[in-house]
């Protein structure tokens, strides 16, 4: 199974300097930028090694995965607003 991957860096290449920025600016950010990588390890993991792994919980994973993303998104365009 081909397996796409979802780390900011491919996401939002044009925020790199802000994205080490608020890493080592903002606990916040560093902290939901950690839980978005986890989680996605973990989906990858997941799917990459087709686990036996219910679909609602992998869908569960992704939903707070976006949301984790969203955020992060608003405080990327905050941050580079601001320059």
């Amino acid at each position: 199974m081909q397996i796409e991957h979802h780390d900011l860096h491919h996401e939002f290449p044009e925020y790199l300097d802000s994205i080490h920025a608020l890493k080592a600016s903002s606990a916040p950010f560093g902290e939901m930028y950690d839980e978005y990588h986890q989680l996605t390890r973990e989906v990858e993991r997941l799917e990459e090694e087709d686990l036996p792994v219910g679909d609602f919980i992998i869908e569960t994973m992704k939903k707070q995965r976006v949301l984790l993303k969203d955020q992060m998104y608003r405080m990327l365009v905050a941050f580079k607003n601001s320059d």
